[in-house]
């Protein structure tokens, strides 16, 4: 492939596009569209959110299945489809085979999320747990294509998967004609490159923007390098953009039609996501919550009416707990507290009832009586709050330091 060329574009068309639209018509949702007044203050500019999190499947990702099944030769659907995946992926290939009458085998890794692997088999599929890692499931499903004949759906390095996605920007064009830059979170790169080629082919003025987790930024060096590079050891909570290396495909779209590439931090993510639960009122997971993210880490950098993608909802409730207490703590929400009592009765009681004059939720209370660094007649105690902001934080270990208490450690 000639990247950073007219060439590049050629895989993928507007008009390729507008033919997955039809193709997908009574099989995906056209998404909502909702304002953001919260984000919309704080960037200061109108933000919309296009909520794909609502889409069939909890994802986008159904829309690029359906279109590359769908255009299948019948001897190809006839030796059925095999895919590699941690979830989204694996529903939205589950759920189009199914439609089709398609036979699918979805590889996912021992550790994929429980409700992501029944949710894959509610819809159709059959699958099978292999390795640790995507990458090592992703090699099961090519031996398994090798020995069946079965047709390998990859997740993003496919044009029809592409033009598919590319129905998220159609839509998008048509709910806010005024639109001036759109926000796409980013791992392989389909859903942005397909999101480009639909909407630079009709408003080559809106700029859009991608988002990579910056523990697994792949994109970056390899637009830097010119070419598809891998990162190694990719890390993040966001699994839906876990890519170590982007896709060939979508890499010379992205490369000749996406204005920027930018990063977020892991603690962005969650306050990103805790904000979406909050005010927005979506379950968002963190790699569709990554456009927000981006909005609140820079916001005067954004010209509006500004569209951000939520590209998926599939969030294992384990994480989504940890990830929101992980949010509370970005926002100065939580708060733990480090202090050495004496070891009496009502010295408990104390500690609480100043943490009750400023309002403060107790979550949970430690005790460590056996450190040998305690005296004989002292006790330490670890207290987890529930705060309401950084100020509220710097009130409540002030109130604790009044009443007598050293604080040894606070976050």
């Amino acid at each position: 492939m000639s990247y950073g060329t007219a060439d590049s574009l050629r895989t993928v068309t507007p008009d390729d596009v507008r033919g997955a639209r039809k193709m997908l018509s009574g099989v995906a949702r056209v998404t909502a569209m909702e304002s953001s007044r919260h984000l919309s203050r704080t960037v200061g500019t109108p933000v919309h959110l296009k909520c794909e999190n609502l889409q069939r499947t909890g994802s986008f990702k159904l829309r690029g299945a359906y279109v590359r099944i769908a255009g299948l030769l019948p001897e190809q659907r006839a030796a059925g489809v095999v895919a590699a995946s941690a979830g989204n992926h694996a529903q939205g290939v589950a759920l189009a085979s199914s439609l089709l009458g398609v036979r699918s085998t979805v590889f996912m890794p021992k550790g994929a999320p429980l409700p992501k692997i029944s949710a894959t088999r509610e819809y159709g599929a059959e699958v099978r747990l292999h390795g640790q890692v995507v990458d090592e499931a992703l090699a099961a499903a090519e031996e398994y294509a090798d020995e069946t004949g079965a047709v390998l759906i990859h997740p993003f390095d496919h044009p029809d998967v592409i033009a598919g996605q590319g129905t998220v920007g159609l839509e998008i064009l048509e709910q806010c004609p005024e639109v001036r830059t759109i926000v796409v979170g980013m791992g392989g790169g389909g859903l942005i490159a397909g999101i480009a080629v639909a909407v630079k082919a009709l408003r080559p003025d809106v700029r859009i923007i991608g988002v990579q987790a910056a523990g697994a930024a792949a994109y970056p060096p390899s637009l830097a390098a010119g070419y598809p590079v891998s990162v190694r050891d990719p890390a993040t909570m966001a699994d839906g953009i876990k890519v170590g290396r982007p896709g060939d495909v979508p890499f010379g779209i992205v490369e000749h039609l996406v204005d920027e590439v930018r990063t977020v931090t892991e603690s962005e993510l969650s306050a990103a996501l805790l904000l979406c639960l909050e005010r927005a009122k979506l379950v968002v997971e963190p790699a569709g919550a990554s456009p927000v993210a981006a909005l609140l880490s820079r916001p005067d950098t954004f010209a509006g009416p500004v569209v951000a993608v939520l590209s998926g909802g599939n969030v294992d409730p384990v994480l989504m707990e940890r990830v929101l207490r992980h949010g509370m703590a970005a926002q100065g929400r939580y708060l733990a507290v480090r202090l050495r009592l004496t070891d009496r009765p009502g010295a408990l009681a104390s500690l609480l009832g100043a943490l009750s004059v400023v309002d403060a939720n107790v979550l949970d209370v430690s005790h460590v009586r056996t450190d040998p660094r305690l005296g004989l007649t002292e006790v330490e105690v670890e207290v987890h709050l529930e705060t309401k902001g950084p100020e509220h934080c710097a009130e409540v270990e002030q109130a604790l330091r009044d009443a007598g208490h050293t604080v040894l450690h606070g976050h």
